[in-house]
């Protein structure tokens, strides 16, 4: 009877023991999981987050380039007449001003495209050096634009000119700044040019037109 009581024990104490194994090792792998789902929560996490924030810079970028354009501004016609003086020095020949009539006879541009203008050319016949800047009204630019391009096709079109204008007028040039409409006619002396032929002509005005209208354009962008 007492062996058979001990035996008994034994086999009780036999599957506890293999119970409580079996629980141990249910919690070693319920923390292992636990781990796992939480590193792979983590990953997820940065990912998401690494994510925004590539969404983010993504954003910047094109912010940054679409304010990267700058506006022209508004300035008198004094200051942009004398900001093109000043970089020509004795290369700006024009000297005579353009009434409102002679604006509208000659260019076809009258007062209800532009608010206001400044228009001159050589007060001598032979010269063709001319400087015109007209600030257009609202929707008006491309009619200013269409009549200085009109006058411009008039004077290259014109056979009677003097040969030394021939150059100078076929490099003459038409730019907007905003609601600036310019026309430029620029070269001062070309005598020595001429010798080298109509290129070096054509060349030389061409260089004192940019000067112009560079002048103008920073004039506008301050």
């Amino acid at each position: 009877m007492k062996k058979a009581v001990v035996l008994l024990m034994g086999v009780v104490l036999t599957f506890s023991l293999a119970a409580c194994g079996n629980k141990k090792d249910d919690n070693k792998t319920g923390v292992g999981n636990t781990t796992e789902q939480t590193e792979s929560t983590a990953g997820t996490t940065e990912s998401e987050t690494t994510s925004g924030t590539d969404s983010a810079g993504d954003t910047s970028t094109e912010t940054a380039s679409g304010t990267g354009d700058e506006g022209y501004g508004e300035a008198g016609m004094e200051d942009l007449k004398t900001a093109v003086v000043e970089v020509l020095g004795e290369n700006y020949w024009p000297n005579m001003t353009m009434e409102e009539d002679m604006l509208g006879e000659m260019l076809g541009i009258n007062s209800d495209v532009y608010e206001e203008y400044f228009a001159e050319m050589p007060m001598i016949s032979t010269n063709v050096d001319t400087l015109i800047i007209v600030k257009a009204k609202e929707g008006q630019v491309d009619a200013v634009e269409e009549a200085l391009n009109t006058y411009r096709e008039k004077l290259v079109n014109d056979t009677m000119q003097y040969p030394m204008n021939l150059g100078k007028i076929q490099a003459s040039r038409i730019e907007t700044f905003g609601n600036y409409v310019c026309f430029v006619q620029l070269g001062a002396d070309v005598s020595d040019a001429m010798d080298q032929g109509e290129d070096a002509v054509i060349s030389q005005c061409q260089e004192e037109n940019e000067k112009a209208l560079d002048a103008i354009r920073t004039v506008l962008l301050k």
